[in-house]
């Protein structure tokens, strides 16, 4: 019986060991360590960047800064340690005049980490390290250094923020400083060319802010969007599309199976399919057979096209005169509610001071709209000319009801 109980206890002893034993630990130990150790490594080297590029004048672009709040900027203070513009007057230059960078405050976990990169990375900054309560704390130094309150107050410094503070001199304004010649560097494919932490670099192409063909980067959306400066004018009945990320010129093929005596046609408003009546199959039952087309308005000196049709727009109807078989353009109040000829919303534009009206364009077109005299319409800055539907607002005053008349006529009092 005794021998079978140390049995028992060996095989316990031995399981127990093997699961709890350091060296089945040791992997993810070490692969938390290393990233971690990366971490820290990024946001000293991006502070450092920033840093050394404010030193040399010029601008530094990097996805680090935003990602981890660095800033950098000047800071000068006069002989009685008071904050003052950074400026030389009368060959007078402020007492003190610094450069400081800064980040977002570090969790309290990672400042042994930190401080380790600041030791083995940056052992010779001095002034690049931890701010705790009023000093920076450096790597691999006893020694704290002192940031005057002023600075503190001013940047609304707090505990667990990276901080690089170099002292400078204000050079004469006729002093010019360029910037070291970089070597060329040529990159493999697969990567690109970028300038980052003070040196040309070749890094993996970033799909997620380098966006390919005609793409471009939202930094709202956080996405890549169509870029519609680069969209094609494309020729009649094509539509531009974005086929592989690239604008292209496409003839738009209809999906929809519409019955006989029918056509599809696309709707540029909703882009979607819709079966019209085929004009080639409707009779011709107008008495004039041979309309004259109405005049094409618009501002002098302008280039004007003329449809084939006619020159009404969508938000017009053409009218014909059986007797001289001229036709004419006047305003169509049935799509006051189609987006192309009104972009708001019409119930909208009520009350006292609010008021719908057309956008005529010339006297002559007045003539045409039947119950509308050409002397009550107003043709002035007030009032747009666009041969759309439009909203007058009268801000403090109101709609004259007497003069106006919706949705063709709206007069402030």
């Amino acid at each position: 019986m005794n021998i079978f109980m140390m049995i028992l206890v060996a095989i316990f002893m031995v399981g127990f060991y093997l699961v709890s034993s350091p060296s089945q630990r040791v992997i993810e130990q070490e692969t938390e360590y290393a990233v971690n150790q990366s971490d820290m490594r990024t946001i000293a080297q991006c502070a450092s960047a920033a840093h050394n590029a404010q030193i040399r004048g010029v601008e530094f672009q990097d996805i680090c800064t935003e990602q981890n709040s660095v800033t950098s900027q000047y800071i000068c203070m006069n002989s009685s340690m008071r904050i003052t513009d950074c400026n030389v007057t009368q060959n007078k230059r402020p007492a003190y005049s610094y450069i400081i960078t800064t980040t977002m405050p570090l969790d309290m976990e990672n400042y042994n980490d930190m401080l380790d990169i600041l030791e083995s990375d940056f052992p010779d900054a001095g002034t690049f390290g931890i701010f705790l309560g009023g000093k920076i704390m450096a790597g691999g130094t006893s020694t704290a250094r002192t940031v005057p309150d002023a600075i503190i107050t001013e940047l609304g410094l707090g505990d667990g923020q990276l901080i690089y503070l170099t002292q400078f001199e204000i050079p004469d304004a006729d002093t010019t400083f360029s910037a070291a010649v970089q070597a060329d560097v040529l990159c493999p494919i697969g990567t690109i060319k970028t300038y980052r932490f003070g040196r040309w670099q070749c890094i993996e192409y970033n799909t997620k802010t380098d966006c390919g063909g005609d793409m471009i980067w939202d930094s709202e959306l956080l996405e890549c969007v169509p870029d519609n400066t680069k969209k094609p004018l494309c020729a009649e009945q094509q539509t531009a599309v974005l086929v592989d990320s690239v604008w292209e010129c496409v003839n738009p093929f209809p999906e929809k199976a519409c019955p006989s005596n029918m056509i599809a046609r696309l709707n540029y408003t909703t882009l979607e399919w819709e079966c019209v009546a085929d004009p080639n199959m409707i009779a011709n039952v107008k008495k004039c057979q041979n309309t004259t087309g109405g005049a094409v308005f618009g501002a002098i000196g302008a280039t004007l096209r003329v449809p084939s049709a006619s020159s009404c727009t969508d938000c017009e109807v053409m009218i014909t005169d059986p007797n001289t078989c001229a036709s004419a353009c006047i305003p169509d109040p049935a799509k006051i509610n189609d987006p192309a000829c009104y972009p708001g919303d019409a119930s909208e534009c009520t009350g006292n001071s609010h008021g719908l009206y057309f956008g005529f364009p010339s006297a002559t077109y007045v003539a045409n709209v039947s119950g509308v005299d050409a002397s009550a319409v107003p043709f002035d800055t007030a009032h747009s000319q666009n041969r759309m539907f439009n909203c007058l607002e009268c801000a403090d005053g109101e709609i004259d009801p007497e003069k106006s008349m919706p949705p063709y006529i709206a007069i402030c009092k």
